[in-house]
């Protein structure tokens, strides 16, 4: 197939190496013009795209859309005022541009940011429009609302927790500091080579309609994963404080994802990603 993947960065560009190996035609997406030789040099056919929020030069890129999937990997950012607005705006433009493009599927790389701050297991259909427990995860879910929405193509959203992997060592997130709150709260973690073969066997067998929560089968306390994760890399451990208030413990459920791809986890616990 022709894939097209929006946002070839620490996951996307690693995603498309994996599906060039399967013998897919990979276009790939950056805002960066210093990393367009960066995908050329993978066999990836680059695309300078910006959306700031409104797709920057459309006909100039017309051709990014002319593919069977597209994978959108175009994360809303924590810290931008307005995210709410301002990501949507960014997918409400690529967006129209699906309308009349050949792609029949949209994979969608959400979080689980999506979810309120409520305790408990949380499976795909415990979300509230407007309760996630941040603004950006507020913005995902408006744009999943609005790509599912769009009946010119199918859309597959798939929510990942935590990404690990990679240049990502965990240890260095928490090295040295001290009096931490939630050290007894579970962590939903998810290492990069478990997205990339879900979202290939998303696109390889064209899995539509669907919504998934992505993370693993474990979910070790903060306290012991990321003191774990110091000792290891070598750094000065993080010291919880000795008892947590109560706090809403929030476990993401992952049964559905496994049930209806046959999925097994090659990292099933996060102190294995380590």
């Amino acid at each position: 197939m022709n894939i097209s993947i929006l946002g070839c960065g620490w996951l996307g560009l690693p995603l498309a190496r994996h599906l060039l190996a399967n013998g897919h035609t990979i276009k790939g997406s950056t805002t960066d013009p210093e990393k367009l030789d960066l995908l050329t040099d993978n066999g990836i056919q680059p695309y300078l795209i910006n959306l700031n929020p409104e797709l920057q030069q459309p006909e100039s890129i017309r051709s990014f859309w002319e593919s069977e999937v597209l994978v959108i990997n175009i994360p809303p950012g924590r810290r931008r005022e307005n995210v709410i607005d301002f990501h949507t705006r960014q997918m409400e433009s690529v967006n129209s541009q699906l309308g009349n493009s050949s792609i029949s599927l949209v994979v969608f790389v959400s979080s689980t940011s999506v979810y309120p701050s409520n305790p408990g297991r949380v499976t795909e259909g415990d979300t509230i429009p407007g309760k996630a427990g941040r603004a950006s995860g507020n913005a995902l879910l408006q744009v999943e609302a609005l790509l599912r929405g769009n009946e010119a193509f199918d859309t597959t959203v798939v929510r990942f927790g935590g990404l690990i992997g990679g240049e990502r060592h965990p240890g260095n997130y928490l090295a040295g500091k001290r009096n931490l709150r939630r050290g007894d709260a579970p962590v939903n973690l998810i290492h990069r080579d478990d997205c990339i073969t879900i979202l290939t066997q998303i696109a390889d067998e064209h899995i539509s309609g669907e919504m998934f929560n992505a993370v693993a089968d474990e979910h070790p306390t903060r306290r012991d994963y990321y003191q774990r994760a110091a000792e290891q890399l070598g750094v000065e451990p993080p010291q919880f404080k000795a008892h947590n208030e109560l706090l809403n413990h929030k476990i993401i459920a992952n049964d559905y994802l496994k049930a209806t791809l046959g999925y097994t986890f090659e990292y099933p616990d996060p102190l294995e990603m380590i």
